[in-house]
């Protein structure tokens, strides 16, 4: 019985020993350059600009396995983990590819002689599906690839025609897609699987999927040909472990034996994993060894847990995981980062990255698996109690207020609701979730349309953007432009057409490493006049899009480009400002400091990079005059190229994690003018933007801004030239002016204003002392004049505008202590128009069935409002206070009607 890292080893030599491929590594799996995916979902993810015709290939052939993770978007796995022998959100995905080479014909002949001579599976256990056509979309059913799968012994019988769920492959809303064909194994004990293909069963699985790519899906949804045909295959390395080693589930396979040994060690479960569906027990060493495998890998290439995209995805498999531990295998502490080890152990064999820092990954997920644990058990234990109280009342369905605060309070997520629901027979009320949720957010944030295109028809012409780094303006010939996602050769623009603009060559930078296009204009001889309004790269073109303002333009015409100076200017300035700040990151706060991102405009410079706790003033201000510094001494910058292997030994020379550099790369180094000057003390990075071509035009730089983007990700944002200039006169004059009035010196203004604060802060109390007095008084008038009904007091008046929540229920738990039977309900005004209601009983009333929530939403509804709270004492607020005296009258019509029973 062949080992896991035996077959993958047998997968990778027969591709490319026999045919001539190429084995490439796998791409990291957090897709850093790709903001259409969450998660690199597939093997083909990596090779997107190859299908789009956006970079050349070096090898036409290429094989690999690929590090794959499936939990959010388009293709998510998550909900089905444990549940069965063969879901995963982290999966290796063994494939071969042809760019523009072999077809369907070959593919197929391949694919059956691995699985067939190779690996000898039964011959009779196979079948395979082909793609039913899509008249709608004008795709025809694939015959050709029937006939292959005939040609090769397949019989007809084992051949199936899928639908387009099954048979026409998509990497997400948007890219490279086509039909394909797929190989399931029957693992029914008398061969009669057949008609359970595609039928979501483990006794028919799909072992292959061979994806014959010829059309990418565009933002719009329509379909645009691929300038040639590719062919994407791939195969499930934990599925093909578990056919060729005789498993029933890819969990009892070794690629999971080590890290389900590992689980029962750190939790010290009395049982191992015994391979049972329908066990609780087993279900969590599913979970765990999955999504264990998930943070490994997703933290190792650069992902961090927090809660937004995908780090909010991290967060979720985590919890769920951690879940599992606590309440199923009786874990108490932190468990999940003792197996980081076991992983890195078991596949650092193929993928060595595991070994770059596993301590950092273990810290990340300690970090979670602690603050989620301090809260956990108390969700547990309230769903716990609504799950008994639906018990009593024959209720099947947590509602969703109960949902959220299980969500808002104790970060009990709704995967993890739904999960707990389940196993005691129950439900949730999703919708009514997502509602509370809807209602406790902020509201929604807007967007602003940009032009985009990720394919278009046509072949796009090769621009020659070598002067973008000079200032001085370039003549270039129109070649077409791009409309509607169509590459237009012919023809003529007119005044008014908004347009992505090609020509041969160009000066403006087009927008890429986190610096943003050029603006300008471009002119002809004629008098059209075309306004550019971003500039952006599309593989080896570049895109001018804008708006032709006057005259027209034709194929061939000769224009004149002219950037936007001031604002180039001001991105360059912006540009060699952040290569410093990167600089003074790492020599400040450290050698962990690594760059997650950033956006480099006119306005400023965003830098995003990790760092796991907030910068002190202290530490800000070394870092501005770190910075500073560096302007100060005008230094030079230079920027060249040099082979990529070479460049990578420079000393401290400064990379983005993930990023793919071209070969020869551009080095831009600050203060050497020749790599042999290099030092550590430089700021030396892989960089294809513009710059000063010396640190002294910077002029001055400042920071404005620091914050939080997710965890152990922090942002600075900052300013130079004249906005730092103005900003630093901006604060002086707020210094000075602050100065005058407390009439003191500069340097004393701190200790002036801390003595304001003490004295506000006495004054303060003793007016909350003034009021409380002044309240008290006015409730025991109250008091004194309220009358009884039957043996309780009725007090309902409208208090004093301005008073404090707090005061009221101070005098509140006063008449309590006077009285041992009172109806309350107070209302008053606050600014902006609201109204607060508070109803209270003494706990007599309570006893007799009576509901201060239920008093106070009828009585709020006639001020616009709503609220509820426990049976002893509810709040509420509305909006019309016009209507206040309506709802007192109300308050006190209920009163005396529920008094009197």
């Amino acid at each position: 019985m062949p080992s896991s890292t035996e077959i993958r080893q047998q997968f990778i030599d027969f591709f490319c020993k026999k045919y001539g491929h190429t084995n490439i590594p796998s791409s990291p799996v957090v897709p850093h350059d790709d903001p259409t995916l969450l998660f690199a979902n597939a093997g083909m993810n990596q090779f997107k600009p190859y299908f789009l015709g956006q970079e050349t290939p070096k090898s036409k052939r290429v094989a690999n396995t690929q590090k794959c993770i499936r939990a959010g978007g388009k293709h998510n796995d998550l909900d089905d983990v444990g549940k069965d022998t063969y879901h995963h959100t982290f999966f290796e995905m063994l494939g071969n590819w042809s760019f523009g080479d072999y077809f369907k014909k070959e593919a197929i002949a391949w694919a059956w002689e691995l699985l067939t001579e190779v690996w000898k599976l039964d011959k009779t256990r196979l079948h395979v599906t082909v793609f039913e056509g899509d008249p709608a979309n004008g795709i025809p059913r694939d015959d050709e690839a029937a006939s292959y799968w005939e040609a090769v012994g397949v019989p007809k019988a084992q051949i199936h025609l899928g639908n387009k769920k099954d048979n026409f492959w998509e990497m997400g809303n948007t890219g490279p897609c086509g039909p394909c064909t797929e190989v399931h194994i029957d693992r029914t004990p008398d061969k009669s699987g057949g008609p359970l293909v595609n039928g979501g069963t483990d006794k028919v699985i799909e072992i292959w999927n061979l994806v014959f790519i010829q059309f990418n899906r565009n933002e719009d949804q329509s379909l645009t040909p691929l300038p040639a045909q590719h062919v994407d295959t791939g195969m499930g390395f934990e599925r093909i472990c578990s056919v060729l080693q005789g498993k029933n589930s890819n969990y009892d396979t070794d690629v999971f034996t080590p890290i389900f040994e590992a689980i029962q060690k750190v939790t010290r479960a009395p049982e191992p994993y015994t391979g049972i569906l329908e066990n609780l027990k087993d279900t969590a060493y599913r979970v765990i060894g999955d999504h264990i495998r998930t943070l490994t890998f997703a933290l190792t290439d650069g992902a961090v847990i927090g809660n937004l995209g995908r780090d909010y995805v991290l967060k979720r498999i985590l919890r769920r995981a951690e879940r599992y531990g606590v309440q199923v295998l009786g874990t108490t502490e932190p468990f999940l980062h003792m197996l980081v080890p076991t992983v890195v152990e078991h596949f650092s064999g193929a993928f060595p990255e595991l070994k770059r820092d596993p301590q950092k990954v273990r810290d990340m997920i300690y970090d979670e698996e602690v603050a989620f644990l301090r809260t956990l058990k108390r969700g547990i234990k309230l769903f716990d109690k609504i799950a008994a109280d639906m018990a009593k009342t024959g209720r099947t369905q947590v509602n969703g207020e109960e949902a959220f605060k299980l969500h808002d309070t104790y970060g009990v997520i709704i995967d993890i609701t739904l999960q707990m629901a389940q196993e005691k027979g129950l439900t949730v009320d999703v919708p009514g979730f997502e509602e509370e949720m809807k209602r406790a957010q902020d509201g929604s944030r807007g967007t602003q349309k940009k032009f985009t295109v990720t394919a278009v028809k046509g072949d796009l012409p090769r621009t020659d953007d070598s002067p973008k780094f000079q200032f001085a303006a370039v003549n270039a010939k129109v070649l077409g432009w791009v409309k509607d996602h169509e590459v237009v050769r012919s023809g003529k623009l007119v005044a008014g057409e908004e347009v992505a603009l090609l020509v041969d060559r160009t000066n403006f930078y087009g927008e890429q490493g986190g610096q943003v296009g050029d603006t300008g204009t471009m002119r002809s001889a004629s008098g059209a006049d075309f306004e550019v309004t971003d500039t952006q790269r599309l593989g080896e073109t570049v895109l001018h899009v804008g708006i032709l303002h006057d005259g027209e333009l034709s194929i061939g015409d000769t224009v004149e480009l002219v950037q936007g100076t001031i604002r180039r200017v001001d991105i360059m300035r912006n540009h060699t400002a952040t290569h410093l700040l990167n600089l003074a990151l790492k020599q400040i706060l450290g050698s962990h400091v690594e760059q997650k991102g950033s956006l480099v405009d006119e306005q400023k410079t965003r830098f995003d990079f990790s760092h796991d706790k907030p910068i002190t003033a202290e530490q800000l201000r070394d870092i501005e005059r770190r910075v500073n510094r560096q302007v100060a001494i005008d230094l030079p910058v230079t920027a060249i190229e040099m082979p990529l292997a070479k460049a990578k030994e420079l000393p401290g020379v400064r990379a983005v994690f993930g990023e793919k550099y071209p070969d020869p790369v551009r080095v831009v180094m600050i203060g050497a003018e020749t790599p042999d000057k290099v030092h550590a003390d430089n700021s030396t990075e892989f960089c294809g933007g513009t710059h000063m071509p010396r640190t002294g035009l910077i002029g001055f730089f400042k920071i404005v801004a620091q914050e939080g983007v997710a965890k152990g990700i922090r942002r600075i944002t900052a300013i130079t030239g004249k906005p730092a200039y103005d900003d630093i006169q901006n604060r002086s004059t707020v210094v000075d002016e602050l100065a005058g009035t407390f009439q003191c010196l500069v340097n004393e203004l701190p200790t002036r204003v801390a003595g304001l604060q003490d004295e506000v802060k006495k004054l303060q109390a003793q007016l909350k002392k003034a009021e409380a007095a002044q309240l008290a008084g006015v409730v025991d008038k109250l008091l004194e004049e309220a009358p009884t009904v039957g043996t309780a007091k009725l007090i309902v008046a409208q208090l004093p505008a301005g008073t404090s929540v707090d005061a009221v229920r101070t005098q509140i738990d006063r008449i309590r202590q006077k009285n041992a039977s009172a109806f309350i309900v107070f209302g008053w005004t606050e600014d902006e128009g609201k109204v607060p209601l508070i109803a209270a009983l003494t706990s007599d009333l309570v006893k007799k069935g009576m509901k201060a929530g239920d008093i106070v939403k009828q009585v709020a509804t006639i001020i616009g409002g709503s609220g509820g709270g426990k049976p002893d004492m509810a709040q509420a607020g509305g909006k019309d206070a016009s209507k206040l005296p309506d709802a007192l009258k109300k308050a006190g019509e209920i009163g005396r009607e529920l008094l009197a029973k």
